[in-house]
């Protein structure tokens, strides 16, 4: 065995515990510092040791695992693929960069709604260099500007939603929750950057169709348990994740893509 493969296997696990840390820390702090429990009733600061080794909260007790594990697997599992089969254009290197980016973009939305702006600045300043090297200054112009416009159409009809709910919700129900955020707004122009034209037109496409099949599984979940009238307005699933999958599918298994189409 290549001694060598030894790279992106410490990088993956490296970047595993990089990327647990900022989803932990960013969308609390706003700013780099000691981790706490994500217990929202304890929020008690961790030592490095226990934080690193995932030990059990010493004030809670609560010990949450399973989502550091499963990003450390992904982290490790893309490093290797992305040693043998890094995007042609980007390198491995520079793949690597992108396709973690992109997933802790994904993590922190999922787990708080949220684009921090930070994070979508540096996100336009690597989807314009990344987006340049594969596509080409042109077509990532165009695609930059097709997904912020595309998305920014949403968002307003995202608003016109919010306020046609609002007003089917008695006053005590009313959440403020948005269909499609700003920062929606902001990630679709760092994928279109990314992705280019036309390819953010999939991204757009296959997004949706994602975030509409988890959507169907939802509503049939509640229609069975009953609870579809009650909950049904009361639910929101964050776009974000979606769209950064199909981005991920185009950027690095584009081959598979391909060969299941054909």
């Amino acid at each position: 065995m290549d001694i060598k493969i030894i790279i992106p296997l410490l990088l993956g696990w490296l970047v595993g515990w990089g990327i647990n840390y900022l989803a932990d820390v960013l969308p609390h702090a706003m700013r780099l510092g000691r981790p706490v429990c994500q217990n929202k009733d304890c929020l008690a600061v961790y030592n490095w040791w226990d934080y690193l080794s995932f030990h059990r909260c010493r004030s809670c007790g609560i010990q949450r695992i399973g989502r550091r594990l499963l990003v450390h697997v992904l982290c490790l599992g893309m490093s290797i693929y992305l040693w043998f089969q890094p995007q042609e254009r980007l390198g491995f290197w520079l793949s690597c960069l992108v396709f973690n980016y992109l997933l802790l973009i994904g993590l922190i939305d999922l787990e708080h709604r949220l684009i921090l702006r930070p994070l979508s600045i540096a996100g336009l300043l690597l989807a314009t260099a990344a987006g340049t090297l594969l596509h080409g200054w042109k077509s990532m112009l165009i695609g930059g500007a097709a997904g912020f416009s595309i998305m920014f159409v949403f968002y307003l009809l995202g608003i016109l939603f919010s306020r046609l709910r609002s007003r089917k919700m008695s006053k005590e129900n009313i959440d403020n929750e948005e269909a499609l955020g700003s920062g929606d707004v902001t990630l679709l122009t760092v994928l279109g950057l990314l992705t280019g034209w036309p390819l953010i037109t999939f991204v757009l496409v296959a997004g949706i169709f994602l975030s509409g099949i988890v959507s169907l599984v939802i509503v049939l979940v509640l229609a069975i348990r009953k609870r579809y009238k009650r909950q049904a307005l009361m639910m929101f699933i964050p776009m974000g994740p979606f769209f950064l999958i199909a981005t991920i599918l185009v950027l690095f298994f584009s081959n598979w893509i391909i060969i299941l189409a054909g």
